[in-house]
């Protein structure tokens, strides 16, 4: 039987790095010990947080048994080098004692290195969904991607893309749920149907505390956006703003908030990058054209 490559990219890292660990030589690139002083991490690398236990773990066993699976590194000057993929194991290896690390060194410059990183994670699932999101969009904004040529580049489809970057419109206090696991990324994608706000927030903090799954978090929003509005003789305690936010939201299907003021108000419409915001331009003219 064919090995099948892992899920989660439609390419596997090992197409992408062009190398093929656990050889001394694969595709041209030697296997090298790099002294680990020489080494920097990658400021673009998206993983933020590593996890002290696993990587005392992964210390315990380097000690053990050496660093199994090299490192892929590119060089930036004299015989100072830069993370490509396996920060995790840089961190381990220095725990343990180590003085060196078994590398290969890669010719990429910056775009290359960036997506090689955020490549590896997407693979191994080491990133958490605001993690992912914010590397994806460091790729689009770094570079000037189009979100299609992002997903072409970390072997995800264009929707995928598109869904993670939604996420990064949500409250700082819904982000924080989503970074530490308390809330996946499917609960944040069904925040997103609530127009932002106190309730989003509400609802957020409800669904962690009582870990619901994220089919109940999507029944209960959904219930909260079909409410029906209070009849005309009750409108006098009715927040017209918030139900008519409500609504626009329902039909643009991203994040509308209207705010009222004395003399002028406010319409406010999300949008998730240069595409969404050409999509969201073409469509409210075709509205003024209709």
């Amino acid at each position: 039987m064919a090995d099948r490559k892992p899920r989660g990219l439609g390419s596997s890292l090992d197409d992408i790095l062009g190398i093929s660990y656990g050889k001394e030589e694969s595709a041209g690139h030697a296997v090298s010990g790099i002294r680990l002083s020489r080494i920097e991490p990658n400021r673009t690398q998206p993983r933020k947080a590593f996890d002290e236990e696993s990587l005392e773990a992964l210390a315990e066993s380097i000690r053990q048994n050496g660093v199994i699976t090299p490192i892929a590194l590119r060089k930036t000057g004299e015989d100072r080098y830069v993370i490509i993929a396996g920060e995790r194991r840089w961190r381990a290896a220095k725990r343990a004692g180590l003085t060196e690390i078994p590398a290969v060194i890669l010719d990429a410059d910056g775009e290359k290195a960036a997506v090689m990183a955020l490549a590896e994670n997407l693979q191994r699932e080491d990133l958490n969904p605001v993690e992912e999101a914010e590397g994806i969009r460091a790729l689009v904004e770094s570079f000037s991607l189009t979100q299609e040529e992002c997903a072409a580049r970390v072997g995800r489809s264009r929707p995928a893309v598109t869904n993670a970057l939604r996420l990064l419109s949500l409250e700082e206090e819904i982000l924080e749920f989503l970074r530490t696991g308390v809330l996946s990324g499917g609960h944040g994608r069904a925040l997103l149907t609530l127009p932002a706000g106190k309730e989003r927030i509400a609802l957020a903090k409800e669904a962690a505390e009582g870990a619901w799954s994220v089919r109940r978090l999507e029944d209960e929003a959904k219930r909260r956006l079909n409410r029906k509005p209070p009849k005309e003789e009750d409108r006098a305690g009715f927040d017209y703003a918030a139900e008519l936010s409500e609504r626009l939201t329902r039909s643009f299907g991203r994040g509308v908030r209207i705010v009222p003021g004395k003399k002028k108000g406010k319409l406010e419409l999300e949008y998730y990058g240069n595409e969404d915001l050409e999509a969201l331009i073409s469509r409210l003219k075709a509205l003024e054209n209709g």
